[in-house]
């Protein structure tokens, strides 16, 4: 009898931030199993860049760091609006520069059975906020 393998569910957290819009740009992203317990966290300095984008390259660094750990089924928490509604189809990419990340985004998605995108609010993303605005505070380029 062949053995049923285990899901892998990461729950990933993203947020990215930009102060001037565009600006000096950090991302941050958490990531949890199933278990709820940590697995990753990420905080990086992206140079200067507009909200959205810092945003979706949070969400790259994210599903990047799901895809290292195996992971089958990725939950997207993200509270960007504008993200959310475009990755789950709701909303058009009109930008040319939104759209390559879109599209680098959507190609990440491939490696997973299911990914799931969730629109949260804000303050239930206070960790990945912490760690974009760490790197932003920082300015280390990793």
């Amino acid at each position: 009898m062949p053995k049923i393998k285990n899901k892998r569910v990461m729950n990933v957290y993203t947020d990215g931030g930009s102060r001037g819009n565009p600006g000096p740009s950090g991302v941050g992203a958490v990531l949890f199993d199933e278990e709820g317990e940590k697995v990753e966290e990420i905080s990086r300095y992206i140079g200067d860049a507009t909200n959205n984008v810092a945003e979706y390259i949070a969400v790259i660094y994210g599903v990047q760091e799901a895809m290292y750990n195996k992971a089958d089924k990725v939950i997207l928490n993200v509270d960007s609006q504008l993200v959310a509604r475009q990755l789950k189809g709701e909303y058009r990419v009109k930008d040319q520069n939104i759209k390559k990340f879109f599209d680098i985004t959507l190609n990440l998605f491939r490696a997973f059975d299911k990914v799931e995108i969730k629109e949260i609010p804000r303050e239930d993303n206070k960790e990945a906020d912490a760690l974009a605005n760490k790197a932003l505070n920082l300015k280390t380029l990793i």
